[in-house]
């Protein structure tokens, strides 16, 4: 009898170590299938008005700070953008080739570039529009492809230009019309700021798009004693906005980033953050 009980014993120990074992086994392969989820990463090349602005400028941002916001944690944004640079700056300085080494398949490569190609005077930097502008763009395209990544052009967003009767202005010439027709001809997904974010300053007009720059009054900001009036850098505010932007234009195309968006782009008061 004794011995029938050990032999219970000893079964029930064994049957309760299987089922923990059976438990740990499917949290574990849970946790592992978890881990294994596909985590797409959006790297951001352009310029100032993208890159993140040190403490010692704050509060001017670039609008790819912001844009990470909009995602859910499926999307990382690796904001790569650096200030002063352009298209063909950005690559010869091997900015374009650390994003390579890191891209993979099923990434995206965002581009905005126009800024400082516009600088005739500049050898360095200068790009003429329907030439070395593109030849320059089509390496990040080629690059990207090669990687099985995705790349999206990006017009460079508008400058705060107004003319004597509140008109926005168009304020970067040709190189819009020329990122377009190579988007059209690579076949590639082009956001357009340009017209996005002129249309925008029109609505709100010159005296409120002040808020969305970097325009500060004397003494309202230990950065800048003596006030600024940046019409080419954001505020923090401005660079959420423009952010939503570049949201509203993944939507409109319809790219695959937009099924992560954690809430719709559309329009929201202009308020501080």
């Amino acid at each position: 009898m004794k011995r029938t009980k050990g032999a219970f014993v000893w079964w029930g120990i064994i049957i309760i170590a299987a089922a923990v074992l059976l438990s740990r086994t499917a949290t574990d392969g849970k946790a592992s299938k978890a881990g294994k989820e596909t985590v797409t990463t959006v790297y951001l090349a352009g310029d100032s008005t993208v890159a993140a602005a040190p403490p010692s400028l704050a509060p001017r941002a670039g609008w790819g700070e912001m844009l990470g916001d909009w995602f859910d944690d499926k999307v990382i944004v690796k904001n790569r953008a650096a200030s002063g640079r352009s298209a063909k700056s950005f690559i010869e300085e091997g900015r374009l080739d650390r994003i390579l080494h890191e891209l993979k398949q099923g990434d995206y490569l965002f581009i905005q570039f126009g800024h400082n190609d516009e600088k005739a005077n500049d050898p360095e930097r200068y790009t003429e529009p329907f030439a070395s502008y593109q030849a320059y763009l089509k390496q990040y395209i080629d690059g990207a492809r090669v990687k099985g990544a995705i790349p999206v052009l990006i017009t460079p967003v508008e400058r705060r230009r107004f003319s004597a009767d509140g008109r926005a202005l168009n304020s970067h010439g040709l190189y819009p019309a020329a990122m377009k027709a190579l988007g059209e001809r690579e076949h590639v997904p082009v956001i357009d700021l340009t017209a996005k974010s002129r249309q925008r300053f029109e609505q709100l007009g010159p005296e409120q798009t002040k808020r969305l720059f970097l325009w500060l009054e004397p003494g309202e900001h230990r950065n800048y004693p003596n006030g600024i009036k940046d019409n080419t850098h954001f505020h923090r505010r401005g660079a959420k906005e423009i952010a939503r932007l570049v949201a509203e234009g993944i939507v409109e195309l319809n790219l695959p980033l937009r099924r992560h968006l954690i809430c719709s782009p559309e329009r929201e008061p202009i308020r501080d953050r």
